[in-house]
């Protein structure tokens, strides 16, 4: 089973970040701090496709869940990722219900959506237990275990976030408190009562619905608090915000 989906059905936290580096070997060094999975971000970082692959090898090989943010509603932009073996998706910028529909359309196999099917690494190229065993165990096995998150950044998901969490194929929401805070006004101000609102909004949908509540975390100290708030998994900070720290720190020690 997909780590992160067994973690939220024991009710236990998930931990990840976001890799920035288009380095295969920083995906691998990720595998041996302790986290759950890596978000391969496609959106703020120019990703090609051999670099998406790899970096979804390199994750499957340090046991990390490869995580990836597309950049585009579209139905390529959703199926090669989830064809090389991405375990989930995060959508960003997501508006409106018939986007979401969309998505499940394009990312879930039948009866949930319609999503393309070819013999690919996805499936072992076919060889795998699920593929052998046929066609209805391994689009059964997909739809349970490739997780379609929506990202709730702007007001118009907020405004139908019910909505979206109820419909069948959609696992989660990943909250972005960055963009959400803009959408709605108030820009970084993580703490007024329309962004404490729209969060208390948020997590009460997800549970309604028992679908799985990500939010994105600048610090520890912060993904502390959002755990303890009681979101399912938190994404914690940026590989390459993390690489200029630490050597920062290093060079400080040096200098001192």
């Amino acid at each position: 089973m997909n780590r992160v989906q067994e973690k939220f059905m024991k009710k236990e936290l998930s931990v990840g970040t976001f890799t920035q580096l288009n380095s295969a070997t920083a995906v691998e060094c990720l595998g041996q701090t302790g986290l759950d999975y890596v978000l391969i971000d496609t959106e703020h970082t120019a990703v090609g496709i051999d670099f998406l692959t790899a970096a979804i090898t390199a994750a499957d090989a340090a046991g990390l869940v490869p995580l990836v943010r597309i950049n585009d509603i579209s139905r390529s932009k959703v199926l090669q990722p989830l064809d090389y073996g991405a375990q989930g998706l995060i959508i960003p910028a997501v508006e409106t219900v018939d986007e979401v529909r969309r998505l499940v359309e394009y990312a879930k196999f039948p009866p949930l959506g319609n999503r393309g099917f070819c013999p690919t690494r996805d499936g072992k190229w076919g060889y795998d237990e699920a593929s052998q065993a046929g066609t209805g165990v391994y689009f059964d096995r997909c739809n349970r275990e490739t997780l379609l998150i929506p990202q709730c950044e702007t007001r118009g998901c907020l405004e139908h976030i019910e909505e979206i969490l109820a419909m069948d194929g959609v696992d989660g929401i990943f909250v972005g408190p960055f963009d959400l805070s803009i959408a709605l006004g108030h820009p970084m101000e993580f703490d007024c009562p329309e962004m404490r609102a729209a969060l208390d909004r948020i997590l009460a949908a997800c549970r309604k619905y028992h679908k799985m509540s990500f939010i994105f975390c600048g610090d520890a100290q912060t993904a502390r608090r959002r755990a303890a708030e009681g979101y399912d998994s938190v994404t914690t900070g940026l590989d390459a915000l993390a690489l200029i720290e630490s050597y920062r720190a290093m060079v400080r020690d040096i200098r001192a």
